[in-house]
């Protein structure tokens, strides 16, 4: 997804939640002070069938590991750590496991590190540790240097649009929960945007992701297609 596709959804994000566009400059060009260029020739998913491992519950892990690729976003990355799921790619914020995403770095795990307002201290702390050859820097504001924007705003539509901008021939959606009553107000929030992205990316791909049945009827993507 090119920015100029990306920047009307962003505007509509920025507005409803109140976020901040400075601060999300602010950070992504803190994370361009701490990253180097990525080749995203690693990241070649043309042709392969791609398992989005979310922090939910997975009762069944062989789905991702039948996948030719594993992304883990957020909360998956825990997840697939635990039950020896080999992950190809993290998409994270830094708020879930980060000492996890740095030693997968350096194992030579590719992590798309995305940077918003409130996370350059995260940022700060976090990504220095890293080995840099194997950060994707990624920002939700306008990409500038090396530091891309597929498109996505929580960690796991982020994820979709990654793998999407990549070229996965299919996507898998595993341990997710739209539904999390056990969040707060502003997270419940986010999901509801996680959710409408998700109905874009799969108009977009003219498919129809397992993860949206039952509730496609009720996402608004009229505003984006």
């Amino acid at each position: 997804m090119d920015f100029s596709e990306w920047e009307p959804i962003y505007a509509a994000i920025v507005e409803d939640l109140d976020l901040d566009r400075g601060a999300d400059r602010r950070a992504r060009n803190r994370l361009a002070d701490l990253t180097i260029p990525f080749d995203l020739g690693r990241l070649a998913f043309a042709g392969e069938r791609i398992a989005i491992v979310g922090g939910g519950p997975i009762e069944d892990p062989t789905p991702a590991r039948r996948a030719d690729r594993v992304v883990a976003a957020g909360g998956g990355i825990g997840r697939c750590w635990r039950t020896d799921v080999p992950i190809d790619l993290v998409v994270t914020d830094l708020d879930s496991a980060p000492e996890v995403v740095v030693e997968l770095t350096h194992n030579g795990t590719p992590v798309a590190v995305a940077a918003h307002g409130d996370n350059v201290p995260a940022i700060e702390t976090h990504v220095p540790a890293m080995d840099r050859d194997n950060v994707l820097a990624t920002t939700q504001a306008k990409p500038v240097a090396h530091v891309v924007n597929a498109g996505g705003f929580t960690d796991g539509d982020r994820a979709a649009f990654i793998a999407d901008h990549c070229g996965s021939e299919s996507l898998a959606f595993l341990g997710w929960d739209l539904d999390d009553s056990g969040v707060g107000s502003m997270k419940q929030r986010k999901l509801r945007w996680a959710e409408r992205l998700l109905g874009v990316l799969e108009q977009r791909r003219h498919d129809r992701f397992a993860v949206l049945d039952g509730r496609r009827d009720e996402i608004d993507t009229d505003e984006f297609v």
